[in-house]
């Protein structure tokens, strides 16, 4: 199912007070007297397709003009996925899309409830409608669209070497872009690897141990404390067990002391039990405090001051430091920064052979992306001719038979994502006018019936669902204007197409016809726009050829229109 446009609400825009318009499939045409405010529907369809706010627009007595659109969409589709990705939402295949402009020019938009800004709008359309009036002519005005475009005209034909291209060019850019940082960044690089490479020989030279740091602060604090350490356990020996150097015992040292208490307590014990265990703790308590005493004199011997070790612990403590200030917290990390920094200079020190194998295989990408350039030129160079020739003759049945458009593929002068061309619409307006760009080419209504032209050359490649034309009649009548109406039918069976007009035989065409018609007092009000039948369409075709609904000649001729249009689209 292709996305197409189901209602349109405008409320403040120009003459319309309020206005509802239900669209179908095919091709529908917007008819009503001059001035009635047919074109406030391109105008109100371009506004919700982020076209420019105009406050000029906003009809007088308002505060501002809203348009709001029912689109159906493939709930699962592009478009859909699209809105989700925004925040947006889907009520089953129904899309809303609203735009307001204020009397200041301030703008809002909405998508699928959410407020979205103008800009995504236009970004959206890109993929849901063209609008061509002479206000709008924007989407194949674009050189990526005209690109776009043209490659789906080529067909099959361009497919596969494109396919071959884009990945030979994004293999070249990659390679380009890693070779050009290298050989930019080699000085960085080489600072780099001989910072690394000093670290390394830092770190060797000092050979750090894991722990280590916290064994040398340990030995730093005994060896800058012997004296006092020394002191401290002799004291304590003393006490316990009485002078080690004199090899006396003390009367009042601890281990006398427990023993004159045993010796009191085993006096007595055989006239209570209860003391018989206290007499074992205290022979308990002496045992274990002369061998602390013992353990106290063995440490006392053992501390000894040594200031030339002191100094080589203090001097190794300073040297981790270092260590540690610049590579990590503990010897241990500076060991794994050691071995990542190995590491890394080993693939800086490997930059040379690859840049040399890059710089290789950029040269034969180079030749590769170029050939393959080449190629897509001439396909799109064979496209342009058959399309420059199938528009031209489109044109001479739309009452310009001395109009010649042309694609010019000409050399972009580096390679892009798509190729190396530069792609652009131009037309001659007569024989030995210089080909010129179409917005320069071309008048507003003679552009809106180029890009009809264009659009039916393109019906069928071109993915857009929904075509709006305005002035694409413009300056014409009689056949030329039987053959808009033809190509508009044409046109309408692979898309949706709605058009303004003012002539009949454009009108004959429709699928569905609306008519806008003004209000006593001038404006133009909800029941104001509507769906005519089939009698309904003979007496407008009958006004619009005769300037009255009653006149049996207009009636007649009227009714000749549709039945030519109506064989004309059942070939």
């Amino acid at each position: 199912m292709r996305p197409r446009v189901d209602e349109v609400r405008i409320k403040g825009l120009g003459v319309i007070d309020e206005a509802v318009l239900e669209l179908s499939p095919g091709l529908t045409v917007v008819t009503g007297e001059t001035g009635a405010g047919k074109t406030m529907v391109v105008t109100g369809l371009g506004l919700l397709f982020g076209g420019r706010a105009d406050p000029a627009r906003v009809r007088p007595g308002a505060d501002r003009a809203t348009v709001e659109g029912t689109l159906v969409v493939e709930p699962l589709g592009k478009v859909a996925q699209q809105v989700f990705d925004l925040g947006g939402d889907i009520d089953e295949d129904r899309l809303i899309i609203a735009r307001s402009v204020s009397g200041e020019g301030r703008s809002r938009a909405w998508l699928g409830g959410r407020s979205v800004p103008v800009g995504t709008l236009t970004y959206l359309a890109d993929d849901l409608v063209a609008v061509h009036g002479q206000m709008d002519q924007q989407r194949l005005l674009q050189p990526g669209r005209q690109r776009a475009a043209l490659d789906r005209y080529a067909g099959e034909e361009l497919v596969k070497p494109l396919r071959a291209y884009t990945q030979a060019y994004r293999r070249h850019k990659e390679v380009g872009e890693t070779l050009t940082e290298l050989t930019e960044k080699a000085r960085e690089r080489a600072q780099e690897a001989d910072g690394l490479r000093f670290a390394l020989e830092e770190i060797e030279k000092a050979a750090p141990k894991p722990g280590e740091e916290i064994e040398l602060k340990q030995e730093e604090e005994r060896l800058a404390h012997a004296d006092a350490l020394k002191t401290a356990a002799v004291t304590a020996h003393t006490a316990l067990l009485g002078d080690p150097i004199a090899g006396v015992q003390g009367a009042q040292d601890a281990v006398s002391l427990l023993g004159q208490a045993r010796a009191a307590v085993e006096a007595v014990r055989g006239f209570d039990p209860a003391l018989a265990g206290i007499g074992d703790r205290l022979a308990e308590a002496g045992y274990l405090v002369s061998d602390v005493a013992t353990e106290l004199a063995a440490y006392s011997e053992s501390v000894d001051a040594d200031p030339a070790r002191l100094a080589a612990v203090q001097e190794r403590r300073a040297l981790l430091t270092g260590l540690l200030r610049k590579y990590g917290e503990d010897s241990a990390s500076v060991l794994a920064f050691a071995e990542r920094a190995a590491a890394r200079v080993l693939e800086l020190d490997g930059d040379d052979d690859r840049v040399a194998e890059l710089a290789r295989e950029h040269e034969q990408l180079t030749e590769r992306v170029t050939e393959l350039a080449a190629e897509l030129t001439g396909v799109r160079t064979a496209a342009a001719e058959r399309f420059g020739a199938a528009v031209t003759a489109e044109l001479a049945a739309l009452a310009m038979p001395h109009a010649r458009v042309l694609v010019a593929v000409t050399p972009a002068g580096h390679f892009g994502p798509e190729g190396a061309d530069e792609i652009e619409l131009r037309m001659a307006a007569h024989p030995g006018a210089p080909a010129l760009p179409l917005t320069k080419g071309a008048s507003g209504g003679e552009l809106s019936r180029v890009m009809l032209a264009i659009e039916v050359v393109f019906a069928g490649a071109d993915p857009v669902p929904t075509f709006v034309f305005d002035e694409v009649d413009a300056g014409v009548g009689g056949k030329a204007a039987v053959e808009i109406g033809r190509r508009l039918a044409r046109l309408a069976r692979t898309a949706q197409v709605i058009v303004v007009t003012h002539l009949p035989q454009v009108a004959a065409f429709a699928d569905q016809h609306l008519v806008v018609e003004k209000a006593s007092d001038g404006s133009v009000v909800r029941s104001g726009v509507t769906t005519l039948d089939r009698e309904a369409r003979a007496r407008e075709l009958s006004r619009m050829l005769a300037g009255l609904e009653d006149s049996e000649l207009g009636r007649a001729h009227a009714e000749e229109l549709l039945s030519i249009a109506e064989a004309d689209k059942a070939k």
